[in-house]
């Protein structure tokens, strides 16, 4: 099977546009192949084989039409324009909306909706519950139940300007104790909890936040099982990219965490050496922050090292193995080497020691099975940049605790080393709350510009806030978030702003403006606002595919949809799955519309308003049928 997976993708295939393909349960007799147009055969919209549009149910001749055919609307940047809205939406759809957002501002049906919806399927029987839900919250916010049955409404979106971003939505419902089980299993090394000088205690797990659920609504949770259950995870997002590019042309983009893809413990102990590192080059140097801000240069470091007494074979060797161009040291250790060849990990992260003179390892102990686990983690991951570069479409790696941010945004930026050479294929993503969001996002767009790769980032304001400052104050160490709501729109802008300077300073200087490329990932009116008018002030046009917008499927349809049938790259981002599976996310989604509830009661008097529009001039049974083309 997985030979057959490996020949279906291979260059040979996609010349003759095949690019995907599906194996039932039937056996290889029931092959289902999904065909596109090679990104290289499409211009300006037109397809050279309608067949194969055709194939994947689009409307030739809506996607034929030049650019210039199809609509571009003005944009209300009031976004009171309740046509605009929900155009793409039949008449029940809004009615049930409508049901679903009073419901959401039921204080009591929100704090009991799972309970009441386990009764509920109890109580009626697993038929008549699944009406049920797909009336109300599932067929609301979540799209279908395989990547099949989601395939009308992304084509749907898409007619209307919109692109999806892909989230399999599928968590397990399992108790507070057997989640913390796990992540004290999961987080620990077989060789013990080390904590001997020189560690940082918030990189090791403590059993008062093993439940990582705990004050956290809107981000999906994985606990480490084993780790054939990561390999079902990786299975599960190749799923999701053969999708977007069977549906979207490449435009589409898969949303994935890390944290689905290994062990837990290896991302607490390579987020501690990012920090310990950071720590001794301040030591070393002086001032702080991270290698790359220094600018010392090699010979300096080899002048700093000898004085201290080391060895001269020592630092040598030690010095060989730095990343570092004419402005200075870029890394200390050899971070492609990590993601790309078969190192071990104890080995790699030493340093000289002023004070002995000896190398010191800045790792704690590995056994050699945790290394096997690293390079297993690692591997998914590469494979799934991989599959998304082969396919043309985006991979996007979600935000997590600041416990494993440090891991995460080192092992992705080294995706984007290796994959954002010619475009932007892998995206990070940034939390605004954070104190030291504009310094991880300058940095890393430092780190872009001086080893020549292609810079992909998701601004949020973020998922972890309140579990976040409950577990600096009780381990005792700094709250690393913003003291308001204020201070996280002030860096959000902040960072943004950074951004589309650096995209103007290319556009200068005639150089390729989407080597940054950004996604304004909020359901804020004033911050969406903000990044028009900067884009406008600074001279971006949506046509220039730098900047995106992207907001959750079901959520502040009047922001999305005016802004991609204005010309704007738009996204939603879609969750999947099938309906009792992803009940632990529906649950999620009503209480975070619980606590926005300003934003529902604008989008319930815009969503009554069309009602009233559509009753008034004989509408009802309108039937969305859109010819944008997204940006």
């Amino acid at each position: 099977m997985a030979f057959l997976r490996a020949v279906f993708r291979s260059n040979v295939y996609r010349k003759f546009g095949i690019s995907s393909f599906h194996i039932t349960q039937q056996g290889i007799n029931s092959v289902r192949v999904k065909f596109s147009i090679p990104p290289a055969s499409i211009g300006c919209n037109t397809f050279k084989s309608t067949h194969a549009a055709s194939a994947i149910g689009y409307d030739t001749a809506v996607e034929g039409k030049s650019a210039q055919q199809h609509p571009r609307d003005p944009l209300d940047l009031t976004f009171e324009d309740h046509v605009a809205s929900f155009k793409s939406k039949t008449t029940w759809e809004i009615l049930r909306a409508y049901i679903v957002y009073t419901m959401c501002s039921s204080e009591y049906l929100v704090e009991h909706n799972m309970t009441l919806m386990k009764i509920s399927k109890r109580l009626f029987g697993d038929r008549l519950f699944k009406f049920m839900m797909k009336s109300t919250f599932y067929g609301h916010f979540v799209a279908g139940e395989d990547q099949y049955k989601i395939r009308p409404t992304l084509e749907r979106l898409r007619s209307f300007g919109v692109k999806p971003i892909l989230d399999y939505s599928v968590e397990e419902d399992i108790s507070q104790e057997e989640a913390e089980r796990r992540e004290v299993e999961g987080s620990v090394s077989e060789a013990g909890d080390e904590k001997s000088q020189g560690t940082i205690p918030q990189y090791h797990m403590d059993k008062q936040f093993a439940d990582r659920r705990y004050k956290v609504q809107s981000a999906r949770t994985y606990f480490y099982l084993n780790e054939a259950q990561c390999e079902r995870n990786l299975e599960i997002f190749q799923e999701c990219l053969e999708a977007v590019s069977g549906a979207t042309f490449g435009t589409g983009i898969c949303a994935v965490k890390l944290t689905a893809l290994g062990r837990p413990q290896l991302l607490l102990q390579l987020s501690e050496v990012i920090m310990r590192t950071r720590k001794y080059m301040t030591e070393v140097l002086g001032g702080e922050g991270n290698v790359l801000t220094h600018h010392v240069h090699v010979e300096d470091l080899e002048k700093k090292f000898l004085q201290a007494g080391l060895e001269e074979e020592t630092v040598k060797k030690f010095l060989k193995q730095l990343t570092y161009d004419k402005e200075g040291v870029i890394h200390l250790f050899p971070w492609s080497g990590i993601v790309d060849e078969n190192q071990q990990l104890s080995d790699t992260f030493r340093v000289p020691d002023l004070k002995t003179g000896r190398m010191v390892r800045l790792i704690t102990q590995l056994t050699p099975k945790e290394e096997e686990m690293f390079r297993n983690m690692v591997r998914r991951m590469n494979s799934l940049c991989k599959t998304a570069d082969e396919l043309d479409v985006r991979v996007m790696v979600d935000a997590e605790q600041t416990y494993f941010q440090p891991a995460i945004s080192r092992i992705t930026l080294e995706m984007m080393r290796k994959y954002n050479k010619d475009k932007a294929v892998v995206f990070n993503t940034y939390q605004c709350y954070l104190k030291n969001t504009y310094e991880e996002a300058t940095n890393d767009l430092e780190q872009a510009k001086r080893q020549n790769f292609y810079f992909g980032a998701k601004l949020v304001r973020g998922a972890y806030l309140e579990q976040e400052r409950a577990r600096a104050a009780a381990l005792g160490y700094t709250d690393p978030t913003n003291a308001s709501f204020e201070a996280t729109t002030e860096m959000y802008h902040r960072t943004l702003t950074e951004c589309l300077r650096r995209i103007k300073d290319l556009k200068d200087r005639s150089e390729d403006a989407r080597k940054i490329a950004i996604m304004v990932a909020s359901h804020n009116e004033d911050t969406v606002r903000f990044a028009i008018e900067k884009m406008k002030e600074i001279g971006i046009s949506p046509e220039d595919k730098v900047i995106c917008f992207g907001q959750l499927l079901g959520m502040c349809d009047y922001i999305t949809f005016p802004l991609g049938q204005s010309g704007y790259s738009a996204y939603k981002y879609i969750p999947y799955g099938p309906i009792n599976e992803v009940l632990p996310y529906l649950s999620r989604r009503a209480h975070e519309n619980k606590g926005i509830l300003k934003k529902i009661r604008k989008e319930k008097k815009l969503l009554l308003r069309e009602l009233r529009r559509r009753i008034t001039s004989g509408q009802l049974m309108y039937r969305p049928r859109g010819n944008y083309v997204p940006v």
